[in-house]
């Protein structure tokens, strides 16, 4: 039996394996500042394989850097030994019953670079959709300081808020002389990870202000690519402006979008409305199917005969107004011509023309005939699309929307939250990353409105999105109105919003969604050191870590980091069944069993090979005797060959 790992993969590792698997010859050897010898990549090697430069620190070349970059990316690449822990007392299921574990979506509580890193095997290349509103370094917010080198009694004489794995939060004064290098630090290292969450069509959706637009645009240039930048979205949130800025009262923010890959065009084109579709369409053909006339001229004079022959050919138009492409007795030929005399071009070729000949008409305007095409409203059953303008007003996007529709759902005047985002905004990003069926993540989660966003969309179109939300329990204000009214932190804001959202959308549609979540939290590891470090052990300590399991962990809390381990997802189905006295986890429908149970005999062994598993664990030493662990590999060896059998 092969033993789990149970630690988030060192990325820097896994690049220099991928980078000696494609050039062997570039592996070499080098003496590191003490003197050590360390494994290296010989740069001239590489230059001659690849056949181009290599910068190194001294040549000029364009680049965005800033102090202590290098230690961001380390910092995304760093394994850690976490673990996510269930809390089925904050959790609610599927129908909205409270304690309920059959929801499929997930709720993280914990520094959220700790839950990426936890989340990124099982959820690699699984995410249609990232949403973030992250800290705008205003100077008043507070950022992430992240240091996975000290331990959590480090930051005891240190401001800011900080848990008990020594997360920290603080507050970033422009006073600071790191004032942009720890928001930046903070950012890259998240993003790096993100993007690999994402699937090939997936999207990020940023939200940030003046404040660090720009360098956020060049963080996401280096980390996603500049060909992938889709739109930089300006929000009017504010109509009235905000009087206490210094100079111009401030009323946008904005919302940068980026790819995962590069997206064909019309890729987060929106769904038009009913009352756009009535508006837009208003003719109707024999059948009462919707259209409208669009002229076949292109009108843009950046394209004509100079640069698109194949589209310059004639039509022919008889007396009764019908169209041919081919010439006749008493036929008009009609080219596309502009008034002033400019060539331009048709928008189709004349294959497609001849294709859909029977929706090209003739209208005669002034003395001239012009060629239009008749587009309907719905093409096989789906409405038609529109572009997204780059400048949205809208009213229901406003910030004060956010406020009022939060306040309304905990019944209050009081703000438990200041300046939550419009539900209407967040659901018309969900809709352009078309995620009809997909996770949508958003690991600054705040007080949880992407959440209700997905919840009240998936019940207005019959969708199955699922979401993920990640917040540190950031601790409220003790002269807040939220803490006042019992919320400590901003994470009991978020799920007590979630629980009243899904009640109410619940009792409006009565729609068959998801209303519920699966609580985690962030936690330390379920091994002891010694799992990690056998070396450290000295001989006679052996005796005390026969177990390397901490006392204070349960089976249920083994199970999910043996999933995270294996990349099962979350949000998998997780059966408990009982054989020979022993509790065993069936997860997913069998793809996964698991017992942690002591004195496993031969007959719960035979009874999980037989239901053939394609993953089986247990925990290590756990056979009742010599005999069961003998027979251990023979039994799957008889009963279920492929399954691969592991230990923690």
């Amino acid at each position: 039996m092969e033993k789990l790992k149970m630690y988030t993969p060192d990325r820097a590792e896994q690049n220099y394996n991928k980078l000696a698997a494609l050039f062997p010859n570039a592996v070499t050897e080098t003496i590191d500042e003490d003197g050590h010898t360390v494994r290296a990549i010989d740069k001239d090697v590489l230059m001659q394989e690849i056949n181009t430069q290599v910068v190194d620190d001294k040549q000029e070349r364009y680049q965005f850097t800033w102090p202590d970059k290098r230690k961001a990316i380390v910092l995304a690449n760093q394994q850690i030994e976490k673990t996510l822990r269930f809390e089925q007392e904050k959790s609610v299921g599927r129908d909205g019953t409270p304690e309920g574990a059959d929801s499929e979506n997930i709720y993280i509580e914990g520094d959220n670079l700790e839950a990426l890193k936890l989340l990124q095997e099982t959820y690699l290349g699984k995410v249609k959709m990232i949403y973030i509103d992250p800290p705008y370094n205003t100077g008043n917010d507070f950022i992430y300081e992240d240091d996975f080198s000290q331990k959590a009694d480090d930051y005891a004489d240190n401001s800011g808020q900080t848990d008990e794995e020594g997360n920290r939060l603080v507050q970033n004064n422009e006073s600071n002389g790191r004032f942009h290098t720890d928001w930046l630090n903070m950012m890259y290292s998240r993003l790096k990870i993100s993007k690999d969450l994402l699937t090939q069509d997936g999207l990020i959706f940023i939200s940030i202000d003046d404040n660090e637009i720009t360098n956020l645009r060049k963080i996401c240039n280096e980390v996603f690519g500049e060909q992938c930048f889709v739109a930089q979205i300006t929000l009017l949130c504010n109509p009235k402006g905000r009087s206490q800025d210094k100079y111009i009262a401030n009323c946008h923010e904005y919302i940068l979008i980026y790819s995962h890959s590069v997206l064909k065009k019309g890729s987060v084109s929106i769904l038009k409305t009913k009352e756009e579709i009535s508006k837009n369409y208003s003719l109707f053909d024999e059948q009462g199917n919707p259209y409208r006339e669009l002229e076949l001229r292109n009108t843009h004079r950046d394209f004509g005969r100079f640069n698109r022959p194949k589209l310059w050919y004639p039509f022919y138009v008889d007396l009764n107004g019908n169209v041919s492409l081919e010439k006749g007795t008493d036929t008009v030929e009609i080219f596309p011509v502009w008034d002033d005399g400019f060539e331009g071009c048709w928008t189709w070729g004349k294959e497609k023309s001849k294709k859909e000949l029977h929706l090209l008409k003739a209208k005669k305007i002034g003395k001239k005939y012009k060629i239009y095409r008749k587009s309907y409203a719905y093409y096989d059953d789906e409405a038609p699309l529109k572009q997204v303008k780059s400048i949205w007003i809208e009213k229901s996007f406003f910030t004060e929307k956010g406020q009022a529709e939060l306040n309304r759902l905990f019944n209050t005047k009081d703000k438990f939250f200041q300046s939550p985002k419009s539900l209407f905004m967040i659901e018309q990003c969900i809709s352009m990353a078309h995620c009809e069926n997909g996770i949508v993540l958003d690991f600054f989660s705040g007080s949880a409105t992407t959440a209700q966003a997905v919840m009240q969309l998936n019940a207005e179109d019959g969708g199955n999105r699922k979401y993920i939300m990640v917040q540190i329990p950031e601790e409220t204000d003790e002269k807040s109105e939220a803490h006042k009214a019992g919320y400590k932190n901003i994470c009991e804001i978020g799920e007590e919003r979630i629980r009243r959202a899904g009640k109410k959308i619940k009792e409006e549609t009565g729609a068959d969604i998801d209303y519920g979540f699966r609580c985690f939290k962030v936690d330390s590891s379920n091994m002891k050191d010694v799992y990690y470090r056998p070396a450290d052990v000295k001989q006679e300590q052996i005796d005390i870590f026969t177990d390397n399991i901490k006392e204070d962990r349960t089976p249920e809390d083994l199970l999910i980091q043996v999933m995270l381990d294996l990349g099962v997802l979350l949000s998998s189905k997780i059966e408990r069944t009982e054989i020979a006295g022993k509790k065993v986890f069936s997860v997913d429908d069998g793809y996964l069993i698991a017992c942690f149970d002591q004195d496993v005999t031969d007959e719960v062994v035979t009874a999980i090979a037989k239901q053939h598993p394609y993953y089986a664990v247990f925990r290590d030493s756990s056979m009742a005797n010599d005999s069961v662990a003998a027979n251990f590999e023979q039994i799957f060896k008889t009963y279920s060959p492929e399954t691969v059998r592991k230990v923690l």
